[in-house]
């Protein structure tokens, strides 16, 4: 059985006065894809701008390799993970320097940054953009740099929110498909938020239906559609919950 690299206990966060999510437990494991699916408002992107700190919850445990999180500073902790928006958010520079940005934020030196940018570059199929500048790209290439972007970090663990909603189909699905290969290749460890079920059960190894700002089952794809632990999961997956004989 695969260890844990984070572990979430009795997790709740506000906004205001509304609680927008609860979780009472959930590991995500080592090198797997976690897909955090749900409905529209449901609590999913919540889930990961708490992991990225950039909300704080009222309460609860978050433990990254063991360790307590909350005792690590914002900056230490923001090293160890990358984050991947929907909209990639690229620098007005070219290409090569949004790639580069991170590691040199980070003090990567010269000579490291000169391979491995162009390896991530080929990675991701966009070495011939190197020189064009961010402005000049098409939406799914914008999105590939984005992902080189943040691979090119080797991070710990990797933070996709709803990266792939503003693609067109053909686009998105090969994006995912080399998306897909690189993640099993480098062992990433994902958490990836999409409302796109046919997305979550192409990239993931397991999904975390979040339904009505609460955690509501967690599995295999497959355990998910065949045993749906409540209505509302069975109805998000467009089933019919069934009585289960005893």
């Amino acid at each position: 059985m695969k260890k844990s690299l984070i572990t979430i206990k009795n997790l709740r966060v506000k906004r205001g006065q509304k609680v927008v999510l609860r979780v009472e437990k959930l590991d995500i494991q080592r090198d797997e894809v976690l897909a955090v699916v749900g409905p529209n408002g449901a609590g999913k992107s919540t889930l990961l701008l708490t992991l990225a700190r950039l909300l704080k919850p009222e309460q609860g445990e978050i433990s990254f390799n063991g360790a307590q999180a909350q005792i690590e500073s914002d900056t230490m902790y923001r090293r160890r993970i990358a984050l991947v928006m929907q909209d990639p958010l690229l620098f007005d520079t070219s290409v090569f320097e949004n790639v580069a940005s991170g590691l040199r934020f980070r003090g990567v030196d010269r000579d490291e940054i000169l391979v491995k940018v162009p390896l991530w570059l080929g990675r991701l199929g966009v070495s011939h953009l190197s020189k064009r500048r961010a402005s000049q790209l098409s939406g799914g290439e914008a999105q590939r740099v984005s992902l080189a972007r943040a691979l090119v970090l080797e991070p710990e663990l990797l933070l996709l929110d709803e990266p792939f909603s503003a693609l067109d189909p053909p686009t998105r699905s090969s994006i995912l498909d080399d998306l897909g290969l690189l993640l099993k290749e480098t062992s990433t460890t994902t958490l990836f938020v999409t409302h796109n079920l046919p997305e979550a059960v192409q990239l993931a190894d397991r999904m975390a239906v979040v339904i009505d700002n609460r955690l509501q089952q967690i599995g295999a794809a497959n355990s998910l559609f065949e045993r749906p632990a409540t209505d509302e999961v069975a109805r998000f997956l467009n089933l019919r919950l069934m009585p289960q004989s005893v």
